[in-house]
Protein backbone atom coordinates (compact mmCIF):
# COMPACT_ATOMS: atom_id res chain seq x y z
CA UNK A 1 0.00 0.00 0.00
CA UNK A 2 1.29 3.24 -0.85
CA UNK A 3 1.23 5.79 2.07
CA UNK A 4 2.03 9.48 3.39
CA UNK A 5 2.95 10.04 7.01
CA UNK A 6 2.08 13.76 7.85
CA UNK A 7 3.04 15.51 10.89
CA UNK A 8 4.28 18.93 11.85
CA UNK A 9 7.10 17.35 14.13
CA UNK A 10 10.28 16.38 12.98
CA UNK A 11 10.98 13.28 15.71
CA UNK A 12 7.15 12.17 15.05
CA UNK A 13 7.90 12.06 11.75
CA UNK A 14 11.15 10.30 12.25
CA UNK A 15 9.64 7.74 14.19
CA UNK A 16 7.10 7.59 12.11
CA UNK A 17 9.06 6.65 8.60
CA UNK A 18 10.63 3.98 11.00
CA UNK A 19 7.39 2.13 11.95
CA UNK A 20 6.81 2.31 8.21
CA UNK A 21 9.70 0.62 7.16
CA UNK A 22 9.55 -2.28 8.68
CA UNK A 23 5.92 -2.76 7.58
CA UNK A 24 6.81 -5.08 4.10
CA UNK A 25 3.51 -3.97 2.75
CA UNK A 26 3.55 -0.33 3.15
CA UNK A 27 5.84 1.81 0.81
CA UNK A 28 6.68 5.28 1.89
CA UNK A 29 5.53 7.91 -0.99
CA UNK A 30 6.77 11.24 1.17
CA UNK A 31 6.47 12.44 4.55
CA UNK A 32 4.96 16.10 4.84
CA UNK A 33 4.70 18.66 7.99
CA UNK A 34 1.33 19.77 7.35
CA UNK A 35 -1.50 19.75 5.18
CA UNK A 36 -0.72 22.00 2.47
CA UNK A 37 2.35 19.92 2.05
CA UNK A 38 0.33 16.68 1.35
CA UNK A 39 -2.19 18.60 -0.68
CA UNK A 40 0.48 19.13 -3.17
CA UNK A 41 1.72 15.95 -2.89
CA UNK A 42 -1.73 13.99 -3.03
CA UNK A 43 -2.08 16.21 -6.70
CA UNK A 44 1.19 15.49 -8.00
CA UNK A 45 0.57 11.26 -7.32
CA UNK A 46 -2.91 12.08 -8.90
CA UNK A 47 -1.73 13.62 -12.02
CA UNK A 48 0.91 11.16 -12.91
CA UNK A 49 -1.92 8.48 -12.73
CA UNK A 50 -0.44 6.73 -9.12
CA UNK A 51 -3.07 6.70 -6.26
CA UNK A 52 -2.03 6.81 -2.60
CA UNK A 53 -3.47 4.51 -0.55
CA UNK A 54 -2.78 5.29 3.40
CA UNK A 55 -2.75 8.42 4.98
CA UNK A 56 -1.08 8.42 8.87
CA UNK A 57 -2.18 12.01 9.87
CA UNK A 58 -1.98 14.12 12.70
CA UNK A 59 -4.42 16.26 14.26
CA UNK A 60 -3.13 19.35 15.74
CA UNK A 61 -1.05 21.06 12.81
CA UNK A 62 -0.53 24.95 11.83
CA UNK A 63 -2.60 26.46 9.65
CA UNK A 64 -5.28 23.21 8.56
CA UNK A 65 -6.00 20.23 11.45
CA UNK A 66 -5.81 17.04 10.28
CA UNK A 67 -9.77 16.63 10.27
CA UNK A 68 -9.89 19.74 8.19
CA UNK A 69 -7.71 18.46 5.53
CA UNK A 70 -9.85 14.96 5.54
CA UNK A 71 -12.85 16.68 5.04
CA UNK A 72 -11.37 18.78 2.24
CA UNK A 73 -10.58 15.61 -0.05
CA UNK A 74 -12.72 14.61 -2.86
CA UNK A 75 -11.90 11.27 -2.85
CA UNK A 76 -10.62 9.82 0.46
CA UNK A 77 -7.60 7.08 0.88
CA UNK A 78 -7.84 5.36 4.15
CA UNK A 79 -6.60 7.26 7.26
CA UNK A 80 -4.93 6.19 10.01
CA UNK A 81 -5.30 9.16 12.84
CA UNK A 82 -1.86 9.64 14.47
CA UNK A 83 -2.54 12.12 17.16
CA UNK A 84 -1.67 13.45 21.09
CA UNK A 85 -4.71 14.39 21.61
CA UNK A 86 -7.85 11.53 22.80
CA UNK A 87 -11.06 14.30 22.45
CA UNK A 88 -11.12 13.70 18.41
CA UNK A 89 -11.35 10.37 18.62
CA UNK A 90 -15.41 10.47 17.74
CA UNK A 91 -14.98 13.10 15.23
CA UNK A 92 -12.25 10.53 14.00
CA UNK A 93 -13.98 7.68 13.61
CA UNK A 94 -17.64 9.30 12.69
CA UNK A 95 -15.15 9.94 9.22
CA UNK A 96 -14.67 6.52 9.06
CA UNK A 97 -11.34 6.20 9.62
CA UNK A 98 -9.15 3.22 10.12
CA UNK A 99 -7.70 3.69 13.54
CA UNK A 100 -6.96 6.24 15.90
CA UNK A 101 -3.44 5.91 17.44
CA UNK A 102 -2.83 8.11 20.83
CA UNK A 103 1.11 9.38 20.79
CA UNK A 104 3.46 7.41 22.20
CA UNK A 105 2.21 4.41 19.74
CA UNK A 106 4.13 1.25 20.38
CA UNK A 107 5.17 -0.41 17.44
CA UNK A 108 2.40 -3.44 18.37
CA UNK A 109 -0.32 -0.91 18.39
CA UNK A 110 1.06 0.52 15.21
CA UNK A 111 1.17 -3.05 13.37
CA UNK A 112 -2.33 -3.63 14.58
CA UNK A 113 -3.37 -0.71 12.93
CA UNK A 114 -1.90 -1.44 9.57
CA UNK A 115 -3.23 -5.01 9.31
CA UNK A 116 -6.85 -3.31 10.11
CA UNK A 117 -5.71 -0.91 7.17
CA UNK A 118 -4.16 -3.76 4.89
CA UNK A 119 -7.51 -5.87 5.32
CA UNK A 120 -9.94 -3.47 4.06
CA UNK A 121 -7.36 -2.86 1.13
CA UNK A 122 -7.18 -6.25 0.10
CA UNK A 123 -11.15 -6.90 0.22
CA UNK A 124 -11.43 -3.87 -2.00
CA UNK A 125 -9.03 -5.36 -4.33
CA UNK A 126 -11.91 -8.22 -4.88
CA UNK A 127 -13.67 -7.54 -8.33
CA UNK A 128 -17.34 -7.19 -7.38
CA UNK A 129 -19.62 -9.11 -9.33
CA UNK A 130 -21.88 -7.01 -11.75
CA UNK A 131 -25.15 -8.38 -11.37
CA UNK A 132 -27.43 -6.92 -14.38
CA UNK A 133 -31.09 -6.09 -14.01
CA UNK A 134 -32.60 -9.61 -13.18
CA UNK A 135 -35.94 -10.70 -11.56
CA UNK A 136 -36.38 -10.54 -7.97
CA UNK A 137 -35.40 -14.56 -7.17
CA UNK A 138 -32.04 -13.64 -8.19
CA UNK A 139 -29.25 -11.93 -5.86
CA UNK A 140 -26.04 -10.37 -6.07
CA UNK A 141 -22.81 -10.50 -3.81
CA UNK A 142 -21.52 -7.24 -1.45
CA UNK A 143 -18.33 -7.28 1.02
CA UNK A 144 -19.30 -7.62 4.60
CA UNK A 145 -17.10 -8.35 7.24
CA UNK A 146 -14.04 -9.60 5.08
CA UNK A 147 -16.03 -11.87 2.86
CA UNK A 148 -18.94 -12.00 -0.06
CA UNK A 149 -22.10 -12.04 1.22
CA UNK A 150 -25.00 -13.34 -1.14
CA UNK A 151 -27.83 -10.95 -0.99
CA UNK A 152 -31.05 -11.84 -2.61
CA UNK A 153 -33.41 -9.57 -3.86
CA UNK A 154 -36.50 -10.63 -2.20
CA UNK A 155 -34.95 -10.98 1.11
CA UNK A 156 -34.24 -7.40 0.79
CA UNK A 157 -36.96 -5.50 3.95
CA UNK A 158 -35.48 -2.02 3.28
CA UNK A 159 -31.85 -0.45 3.51
CA UNK A 160 -30.09 2.52 5.57
CA UNK A 161 -27.30 4.77 4.28
CA UNK A 162 -24.96 5.99 6.76
CA UNK A 163 -22.54 8.05 4.68
CA UNK A 164 -20.38 5.59 2.85
CA UNK A 165 -22.03 2.77 4.07
CA UNK A 166 -25.15 0.79 3.91
CA UNK A 167 -27.31 -1.64 6.10
CA UNK A 168 -29.03 -4.20 4.35
CA UNK A 169 -31.85 -5.63 6.26
CA UNK A 170 -32.91 -8.84 5.23
CA UNK A 171 -36.33 -11.32 6.36
CA UNK A 172 -33.74 -13.97 6.74
CA UNK A 173 -31.56 -12.87 9.61
CA UNK A 174 -32.22 -10.46 12.85
CA UNK A 175 -28.31 -8.76 12.23
CA UNK A 176 -28.71 -5.98 8.62
CA UNK A 177 -25.57 -6.78 6.72
CA UNK A 178 -23.04 -3.60 6.79
CA UNK A 179 -20.95 -3.03 3.34
CA UNK A 180 -19.36 0.26 1.74
CA UNK A 181 -21.52 1.29 -0.56
CA UNK A 182 -23.51 4.95 -1.75
CA UNK A 183 -27.15 5.57 -1.56
CA UNK A 184 -26.68 5.98 -5.04
CA UNK A 185 -25.05 2.69 -5.82
CA UNK A 186 -27.55 0.96 -4.44
CA UNK A 187 -30.47 2.46 -5.23
CA UNK A 188 -29.31 2.23 -9.87
CA UNK A 189 -28.38 -1.17 -8.37
CA UNK A 190 -32.48 -1.69 -7.29
CA UNK A 191 -33.84 0.74 -10.25
CA UNK A 192 -35.58 -1.94 -12.24
CA UNK A 193 -36.67 -3.77 -9.44
CA UNK A 194 -39.80 -3.15 -7.08
CA UNK A 195 -37.93 -1.05 -4.94
CA UNK A 196 -38.07 3.00 -4.02
CA UNK A 197 -36.11 5.68 -2.24
CA UNK A 198 -38.55 7.05 0.36
CA UNK A 199 -36.01 9.32 1.78
CA UNK A 200 -32.77 10.70 2.02
CA UNK A 201 -31.41 7.85 4.26
CA UNK A 202 -34.00 5.04 3.16
CA UNK A 203 -35.06 2.50 0.52
CA UNK A 204 -37.38 0.18 0.86
CA UNK A 205 -39.13 -2.84 -0.92
CA UNK A 206 -42.83 -2.31 -2.35
CA UNK A 207 -43.46 -5.78 -1.80
CA UNK A 208 -42.65 -5.71 2.22
CA UNK A 209 -44.38 -2.91 2.73
CA UNK A 210 -47.75 -3.56 5.15
CA UNK A 211 -48.67 -0.46 6.04
CA UNK A 212 -48.92 3.17 5.62
CA UNK A 213 -49.79 5.97 8.21
CA UNK A 214 -48.28 9.19 8.93
CA UNK A 215 -45.50 9.33 6.58
CA UNK A 216 -44.42 5.97 8.38
CA UNK A 217 -44.08 2.83 6.82
CA UNK A 218 -44.41 -0.30 8.73
CA UNK A 219 -42.50 -3.45 7.78
CA UNK A 220 -43.06 -6.18 10.62
CA UNK A 221 -41.82 -4.11 13.50
CA UNK A 222 -39.67 -1.83 11.14
CA UNK A 223 -41.09 1.79 10.94
CA UNK A 224 -39.12 3.58 8.34
CA UNK A 225 -39.72 7.50 7.81
CA UNK A 226 -41.20 8.83 4.57
CA UNK A 227 -39.58 12.62 3.06
CA UNK A 228 -42.75 14.09 1.86
CA UNK A 229 -40.88 14.68 -1.03
CA UNK A 230 -41.21 11.27 -1.63
CA UNK A 231 -44.97 10.68 -0.84
CA UNK A 232 -47.00 11.52 -3.65
CA UNK A 233 -44.65 9.02 -6.15
CA UNK A 234 -44.62 6.30 -3.08
CA UNK A 235 -48.89 6.37 -3.26
CA UNK A 236 -48.35 6.51 -7.27
CA UNK A 237 -46.38 3.44 -6.76
CA UNK A 238 -48.00 1.45 -4.79
CA UNK A 239 -51.94 1.96 -6.17
CA UNK A 240 -52.64 4.03 -3.28
CA UNK A 241 -53.48 7.24 -5.45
Amino acid sequence: MRCIAIDDEPLALDLLEDNIRQVPYLELVGRCRNAFEAIQLIQKEKAESRQIDLLFLDIQMPGITGVQFLKSLVTNPMVIFITAYEQFALEGFELNVIDYLLKPVSFERFLKACNRAHELYQLKSIPQPVAAPVALEEHFFVNAEYSLVKIRYNDILYIEGLKDYIKIYLATQSRPVITRMTMKGIEEKLSSLPFMRVHKSFIVSLNKIESIRNLKISIGTHQIPVSEQFSEELMRRIGGK
